[in-house]
């Protein structure tokens, strides 16, 4: 099974900036879309922004232009630099992975890492 291990997050100041970074761990499956998704108090979880295996990012409209997510191959791991946050940025983020297990595809999530926007 494979497990995501998240690190980041925190509190910061309008207008800041944060990153947030996920690892997957070693197992004999692959590891295709990788991306994060967030969910704030009282709200649906949202997709934020995607990195494909041959590098083509999705983002969210409410956050093109400010949040970069990127992708280092060989760790199996993925980071998120989040620029110019707004309070509406706040949410738990969470990391979400597609992994392939021969020909079945399944989903492996975070634990959610907290992102606060708040002066």
């Amino acid at each position: 099974q494979v497990q995501l291990a998240e690190s980041g997050g925190g509190l910061v100041q309008p207008g800041g900036s944060l990153s947030l970074s996920c690892t997957a761990s070693r197992s004999k499956a692959s590891i295709n879309q990788m991306g994060y998704y967030r969910q704030a108090p009282g709200k649906q979880r949202e997709m934020v922004a995607l990195v494909t295996v041959d590098g083509t990012t999705t983002y969210a409209p409410s956050v093109l232009g400010r949040f970069t997510i990127s992708r280092h191959y060989a760790q199996n791991t993925v980071y998120l630099r989040m620029d110019n946050l707004k309070p509406e940025d706040t949410a738990v983020y969470y990391c979400k992975a597609a992994v392939l297990w021969g020909k079945i595809e399944r989903d492996a999530w975070g634990q959610g890492t907290q992102v606060t926007v708040s002066s």
